[in-house]
């Protein structure tokens, strides 16, 4: 593909020059080894070339399409290529067709079958992440087109109630999801005066809905968006320091500590997305409640600590020893400047193990998601209960054994408070979870406490081995049968064994070590009497097969409740290579009947399995002609 790209652009640039002498020239210089990277040179200088319209088009359809913050359909590009900055409505002639936007690019664009505009080629986003110089400052620009749009008077007549952008803005959804990401990378003055324009009038802007209809999950739109999301409350989401400065100091209605309509204030926006400056600047204000919280209980410690964003937690614990100095970074000391170290030195009004309405705290949510340096740092609180449970029951090891995070674990395990047999509201225990999960070194750190049960069941009758068995754990399972405690033969639901569970999922190493075990049953059977024979012999799984009809107390022609033996199963499998071992067996009657009086050589029939007909029908005509 690449090389076919290459001859294409090189024949362009070649057919494009004048006279035969310049067109010699060109192609002396494509065959002595230019490359791709040569050719797309050449072909920008080709865009930039005369024709200004024509130019500018080209290069700001390239800008957004590899700068773009997702990929874009050719009607919102378009959209957003007839935006003139300073202007306060779009003008619909100055919107390109897909015609001209395509022949403008010169080959390097694409619109493939769902309308989205892309570049010709991934080499051609790897040029231009090396070349950045071909767009100058690509988020100033296209933040000021974003916000442009976004000011133009038709779309501030359009009603905040809508929940999707009308057809004739095509351009508003991605104008409004991702101007901020933009400025926060590209702020010029031109780009803050326009937000600043924006935000004043927030709350009540379509904008506002969009920005949460577009950035957040289904099930967190209604929770996220109210009319009380403030200009504010985006400057702080997006963490766009420069600008709440601004509405901060010149008023615009944005109160510091202002909850929105499901109380979540700035800060708390703040400190889930990680921007600390923005966090410091809000704690700054001494309205500012550090410890507030939202509609579900909530705080900003519990939202920063569930995003993993360690250097906000410091803040907000009051662990930070260097307080960053505004002036330097801002050019201006804000009025409101004194007392800021102490606020953010010492503060007390934290509370490290506060709750949501559902028991979660900021320890278990840092459990959970893996976030060892925010654990070390509530550990080290001793306001925090490192053993507390949440209204599912669940502790911060549970969230950690079962997440595999091995070094939380060990940190965790490290506190005599901490109970290792704890149990969820489902009877789940760490141990359960870290078996089940394949989590090898959390077992070991579990059973390395003497108290941790590693046989204990929950409601479902299921134990660690079992479920280490069932998801093929090899290493966990011979660590569990290596405890005196554990049951190797225990039943879970249904009456499945260990063995049962390895055989049912082809586990062969798990089945050899279980079957090394003098006290493992190998022919124990379930509630509806199938044996791990007949799981086997289902799966297809031939190794586990041969290694259980080496075992004297299987049974190679049982039954289970419909009357049915292993050779039913494998012929309408079509596991040719079973049907042999299992023909091979004198004790296996080739032409059982079960309840409904059907025939293994019927099944294999029914199913087309040719190869296995021939067999049974050989092994039955051997019979009836000794």
């Amino acid at each position: 593909m690449a090389r076919f790209l290459l001859i294409s652009l090189s024949v362009d640039a070649i057919l494009d020059e004048a006279t035969i002498g310049k067109r010699r020239e060109r192609l002396e210089l494509m065959t002595s080894g230019l490359g791709l990277d040569g050719a797309y040179d050449a072909t920008l200088d080709r865009i930039k070339g005369p024709g200004k319209g024509k130019s500018t088009l080209g290069m700001s359809a390239l800008m957004w399409i590899s700068r773009s913050e997702r990929p874009m359909q050719i009607d919102e590009l378009c959209e957003a290529l007839a935006v003139e900055t300073g202007s306060r409505d779009i003008d619909h002639d100055n919107i390109p067709s897909e015609k001209t936007l395509l022949a403008s690019c010169l080959g390097l664009v694409m619109v493939d079958e769902s309308s989205i505009v892309r570049l010709v080629h991934f080499t051609l986003q790897e040029y231009f992440n090396r070349h950045s110089e071909h767009f100058g400052s690509p988020h100033a620009a296209m933040a000021e087109v974003c916000l442009t749009y976004l000011n133009f008077e038709y779309v501030d007549k359009i009603s905040y109630t809508l929940d999707t952008a009308p057809t004739n803005t095509r351009f508003l959804q991605y104008a409004s999801s991702y101007w901020g990401l933009n400025a926060r990378n590209g702020l010029t003055e031109g780009v803050k005066s326009l937000a600043l324009q924006l935000l004043g009038r927030f709350g009540r802007h379509i904008s506002a809905k969009l920005l949460i209809w577009g950035n957040f999950p289904w099930w967190e739109r209604e929770r996220r968006y109210s009319e009380g999301f403030t200009g504010l409350h985006c400057a702080a989401y997006f963490g766009l320091d420069e600008i709440a400065i601004c509405l901060l100091e010149e008023g615009k209605g944005c109160s510091a500590d202002r909850a929105d309509g499901w109380g979540l204030t700035p800060l708390m926006w703040a400190a889930e997305s990680g921007h600390e400056e923005m966090v410091k600047l809000l704690l700054c204000r001494k309205n500012v409640n550090p410890d507030s919280r939202s509609d579900d209980g909530r705080s900003p410690l519990l939202c920063a600590a569930e995003g993993g964003h360690e250097e906000v937690v410091k803040l907000l614990l009051g662990r930070k020893k260097v307080i960053h100095n505004l002036r330097g970074t801002y050019g201006s000391t804000p009025r409101w400047y004194e007392g800021i170290a102490k606020l953010l030195h010492g503060r007390k009004e934290v509370n490290p193990d506060s709750e949501d309405h559902r028991g979660r705290t900021p320890l278990l949510c840092a459990a959970a998601g893996g976030h060892e340096g925010i654990v070390k740092l509530l550990l080290d609180r001793k306001e925090v209960n490192p053993d507390l449970r949440s209204f599912y029951n669940e502790t911060p090891l549970l969230r950690a054994a079962g997440g595999g995070h091995e070094g939380i674990v060990r940190l965790l395990l490290g506190r005599k408070e901490v109970n290792p047999n704890s149990r969820n509201l489902h009877g789940s225990t760490p141990l359960l979870y870290a078996a089940e999960g394949g989590h090898e070194g959390i077992v070991k750190l579990l059973l390395a406490r003497k108290e941790a049960n590693p046989d204990l069941r929950n409601p479902d009758d299921e134990t660690p081995l079992l479920r280490a068995a069932y998801g093929g754990h090899e290493g966990i399972v011979r660590l569990l049968l290596g405890q005196k405690e554990v049951n190797p033969n225990s039943r879970g639901p249904f009456g499945r064994t260990p063995l049962f569970c390895a055989a049912e999922g082809g586990h062969e190493g798990i089945v050899r070590l279980l079957l090394d075990r003098e006290d493992v049953n190998p022919d124990s059977g379930n509630r509806n009497g199938r044996t791990p024979f007949f799981c086997a012999v289902m799966g297809g799984h031939e190794g586990i097969v041969k290694l259980l009809l080496g075992r004297k107390e299987v049974d190679p022609d049982s039954r289970n409740n419909y009357d049915q033996t292993p050779l039913f199963y494998a012929a309408a499998g079509g596991h040719e290579g079973i049907v042999k071992l299992l023909l091979d067996r004198k004790e296996v009657n080739p032409n059982s009947r079960d309840v409904m009086r059907d025939t293994p050589l019927r099944c294999a029939a029914r199913h087309n399995h040719e190869g296995i007909v021939k067999l049974i029908q050989a092994r039955l005509d051997a019979e009836s002609n000794p």
